[in-house]
């Protein structure tokens, strides 16, 4: 089963243009991402209507940070993707007529949403600037500098 690796993904690209703070342009996140740029402007579409990030268009344009990152959180940046389900599990049919099904869907759903609603709760608590701090004490710890990345580091 292909996990669903949007919500990583979009971090990632938040981050780098954080890092940058320039205009990036989808080109530059497709490649650091290992994906088309098309795949970017649909992904940066939600966060575009979601005020995270703008674009400006001509030479030297490209995707810039809406809001600071101290802003977003985890949670709000799952929101502006349409919030996809984290739980790759599901009911075998939600609409059985049988009665042993429907005790069985009934324990699984309340339990599936229960562990949906606790995860995204969680996320509301992280705010993106936490991820960048955690980077950068990373990148200090390994006496890195910004210039000496790449994106995978």
């Amino acid at each position: 089963m292909k996990r669903d690796g949007r919500l990583s993904g979009v971090l990632h690209m938040l981050l780098h243009m954080a890092e940058t703070g320039a205009p990036t342009t989808s080109e530059t996140l497709a490649r650091a991402m290992n994906t088309n740029p098309v795949v970017v402007r649909r992904l940066m579409a939600g966060l575009r209507r979601a005020g995270f990030v703008a674009s400006a268009k001509g030479h030297g344009g490209g995707w810039v940070l809406g809001c600071p990152l101290s802003a977003m959180t985890l949670g709000d940046v799952h929101a502006a993707l349409g919030a996809p389900p984290f739980l790759a599990v599901g009911l075998r049919d939600e609409r059985s007529g049988c009665l042993v099904e429907q005790a069985v869907n009934s324990a699984l759903g309340a339990a599936y949403a229960q562990a949906e609603a606790l995860l995204v709760a969680r996320l509301h608590g992280v705010r993106l600037s936490v991820l960048a701090e955690d980077f950068h004490l990373r990148m200090q710890a390994r006496g890195l500098s910004i210039q000496d990345l790449n994106h995978d580091a």
